[in-house]
């Protein structure tokens, strides 16, 4: 089995302990949300109930991603890992405009809710969303499929915090509207956690450059080579998490050693860049017609 192999199918592991983890604690949750009167326990029961769904998402598309690149698919379904990450971007924040639109409807109400059983039950799925934070921080960086299910995860656990903190207050003081407040509260996180992974994955998608790669400094680090002259027609793209290509037109000097300059050129993109899958295209300063094209 290959690293990439290997490292796959721990990736799947991980999601599949993830997910088993919410489905268990979902249900007590959401019983314990009905018995007590909290709005912020079903809130984070809705919001595990979300985590149920993404994380069986990302592992589904963990290994679709694993599959061959076939004739038409000839960059494999890397990408099915992207989609995934989008829409569990999305559902998160269908999600907490589910709960504010609750929570405004309880504003001003009172209700009864037993302060007491909201913090055990919140400090159980907290211990929950703490092991599966826990499961999934190896690889949350470097894979956006994995990010996403860490994030619905990450922001599961501030909503177990903030039902924490409400039942406190309802238990010690009585104020029953700390629970919609925390609601509220907890909806305005989700929707921040979500907004960095939808912003990347349709990045991905439109096949921008990545964030850490600055495009005019590629072209002007391969303008440095001794044997070039020109660049032209440069794109850098992701293809997946940790998959960077680049496409490119290298110009070169009269009478140069193009193997030699297609050497320099891919050691350069790969060594200062991380960009491994490259394909240049390198031509003299009188070229105007396809032919004579070496790539790598």
């Amino acid at each position: 089995m290959t690293a990439h192999q290997h490292g796959a199918h721990g990736t799947e592991r991980r999601l599949a302990w993830a997910l088993g983890l919410a489905a268990t604690y979902m249900g007590a949750e959401a019983v314990g949300g009905w018995w007590t009167g909290s709005l912020a326990l079903l809130a984070d029961a809705g919001h595990m109930l979300a985590d149920v769904f993404a994380l069986s998402l990302s592992l589904l598309a963990a290994r679709l991603a694993r599959r061959p690149a076939g004739s038409q698919q000839t960059y494999g379904h890397h990408r099915t890992e992207v989609l995934a990450a989008m829409t569990n971007g999305i559902l998160l924040v269908g999600v907490a405009f589910l709960v504010v639109n609750e929570a405004l409807d309880r504003i001003g109400t009172s209700r009864d809710i037993l302060g007491g059983p909201m913090v055990a039950i919140a400090t159980g799925g907290l211990a929950v969303n703490f092991v599966g934070l826990w499961i999934l921080r190896s690889g949350s960086r470097e894979n956006l499929n994995i990010r996403g299910a860490w994030l619905h995860v990450a922001s599961d656990a501030l909503g177990s915090i903030g039902a924490i903190t409400a039942g406190i207050l309802i238990w010690a003081f009585g104020w029953t509207w700390a629970d919609p407040a925390a609601s509220v509260l907890i909806a305005t996180l989700i929707v921040y956690a979500s907004w960095t992974l939808l912003r990347e994955a349709v990045a991905v998608l439109m096949e921008w450059a990545p964030a850490h790669v600055e495009v005019t400094q590629v072209e002007e680090s391969i303008l440095g080579l001794d044997e070039v002259s020109a660049v032209h027609d440069l794109h850098v793209w992701t293809i997946s998490s940790g998959r960077i290509a680049l496409s490119g037109h290298v110009v070169s000097t009269p009478g140069c050693n193009r193997d030699k300059l297609l050497q320099d050129v891919s050691d350069l993109l790969h060594e200062r860049f991380q960009i491994e899958h490259s394909t240049i295209q390198i031509e003299t300063e009188d070229f105007d017609e396809p032919g004579g094209v070496c790539f790598t």
